[in-house]
């Protein structure tokens, strides 16, 4: 049950926002509802050890074989703890952020998060769907209401982008449903008859599959609508979007492809893990760049994600499992460095880091969070990105499933040099060197600001430091998707 009040408690309560007679009230409504979530998430996290009470299962279009099912398993926990404690933290770090009509914004964002937690939840293919659409459609209204000056035709692009991905995988999953013996979309179901397809059917549905998750993600050349979009969006949705949105292609990839079409995953692995590649090296020398800090972190996040992307396709435990650490990693380190942003914009009205300069002597609070941040998101040592970051070049390096694991890990690996250049020249430029008369008079940041970026800072280093338990967490998990996609190395044989 705790599986189904995971996802009611946001939904309701984005329901109810919308219905609350002032903003303020709604804004102290989507707090509370947010935090609510997140004690629900730790809940579960003191019953794991119970499955059943992690799971629910109710009929729901009976005559298509379809089911409300949904269940807290490692790889959906993790993406569903990681949802549940990002909204609190954006919701405070953007707590003095107006927004025009905000009782719809925080109604449209708890919505948000009620659709990703479904889709991170589902164990039913059509439910899967669902939840798929039911994220997207507050992302839209979000960045098309609250956005900048461009965010109409850039929030159409967004939408088509996606929506033409979500038709390619609806036709995947009608075929592979008429394909199941009983006309069930039940994943286990699905599973069986996915990889019972015959060679040239599984070629062919891999791609409808994987452009869908892949524009989600977004992979190289998939990826034109994210830079514009982050940049657009108000900048609490864009940490959903990067931070959290962007995981449901990740979990795509490994709950949705790779078990049901194991022996096109295995062919086109070579060719998937090049696009990757390229876009690892393309968004970051684009990232080098840039002048705008929203853009230059959102070509950053392509990058971390075209990594994630070639250590899927590695299918090797060590890839699987710094995949899985650094889903929730990156997730907490883009939102970190997003919130930065945020308070930088919101004091001076710009994100130019060539109108910046000397903010370190004027907020030295706010210069040295942001430096941690910028370190973690390098994959420093001792800090969370780089055990996930390790064990992903580790699982690269040694797989059996390609020819090319020297070159994807040394390409793969210039996107980190060009990360800490990128990185390291936008903490310069905004922190250091002269105040200007822009920055004359800044000010450090406010106290519920201090709270939530040391409560990050905290999990950065502890995670860094001893890691321990996030890999025992996540050692279970590898292990199960080691026996999903199991059927790649029979096929090897």
């Amino acid at each position: 049950m705790i599986a189904l009040l995971l996802l009611l408690v946001p939904l309701l309560g984005g329901i109810v926002t919308f219905f609350l007679k002032s903003d303020n009230t709604a804004r102290n409504w989507s707090l509370l509802t947010a935090i609510a979530t997140l004690l629900v998430a730790f809940l579960g996290l003191a019953v794991y050890n119970k499955p059943e009470c992690l799971s629910f299962q109710a009929d729901w279009i009976q005559p298509l074989g379809a089911s409300f099912a949904l269940k807290l398993d490692g790889l959906g926990y993790t993406l569903s703890l990681l949802g549940a404690l990002a909204l609190p933290l954006i919701f405070v770090a953007t707590w003095h952020r107006q927004y025009p009509n905000a009782k719809n914004f925080f109604g449209w964002m708890l919505l948000g998060l009620a659709g990703m937690l479904g889709v991170f939840m589902a164990m039913d293919a059509l439910l899967f769907y669902f939840f798929w659409e039911l994220a997207l459609i507050p992302m839209y209204f979000i960045c098309s209401q609250w956005g900048g000056e461009k965010r109409i035709p850039v929030t159409f692009k967004f939408f088509i982008y996606t929506f033409f991905g979500s038709i390619l995988m609806l036709v995947a999953l009608i075929y592979i449903y008429f394909q199941t013996p009983n006309h069930s979309f039940a994943i286990a179901d699905f599973y069986k008859a996915g990889q019972a397809l015959s060679y040239n059917d599984q070629m062919w549905l891999f791609w409808l599959l994987f452009i869908a998750f892949a524009v989600k993600m977004p992979i190289f050349p998939f990826h034109t609508w994210q830079p514009d979009t982050y940049e657009q969006s108000p900048t609490a949705a864009t940490m959903v979007l990067s931070g959290i949105m962007v995981k449901m292609g990740v979990l795509g990839l490994l709950r949705w492809v790779l078990p049901i079409v194991p022996q096109a995953a295995y062919s086109w692995g070579d060719l998937t893990s090049s696009m990757a590649v390229i876009g690892i090296i393309y968004a970051s020398l684009i990232a080098m760049r840039q002048d705008d800090m929203k853009r230059l972190i959102a070509y950053s996040s392509i990058a971390h994600i075209g990594l994630m992307a070639i250590a899927i396709f590695s299918e090797t435990q060590s890839s699987f499992q710094g995949v899985m650490i650094q889903m929730f990693n990156h997730g907490i380190n883009i939102i970190a460095l997003w919130m930065v942003v945020e308070i930088i914009e919101r004091q001076f009205g710009t994100r130019k880091m060539s109108e910046l300069g000397g903010l370190a002597q004027k907020a030295p609070v706010l210069a040295i969070f942001f430096v941690l941040f910028a370190f973690a998101n390098i994959a420093l040592p001792l800090t969370n990105a780089f055990v996930g970051e390790f064990l992903m070049f580790n699982g690269i390096l040694n797989s059996k499933v390609t020819n090319y694991n020297v070159v994807f890990t040394v390409l793969a690996g210039l996107g980190i040099i060009l990360g800490a250049v990128y990185t390291l020249r936008m903490t310069r430029k905004v922190f250091y060197g002269p105040v200007n008369a822009l920055t004359a008079n800044a000010v450090d940041i406010k106290w519920n600001e201090k709270i939530i970026l040391s409560l990050i800072a905290v999990v950065i280093i502890v995670m860094g430091v001893y890691p321990q338990p996030a890999l025992n967490f996540t050692q279970a998990i590898t292990d199960e998707l080691l026996k999903q996609a199991d059927i790649l190395h029979l096929l090897k044989k």
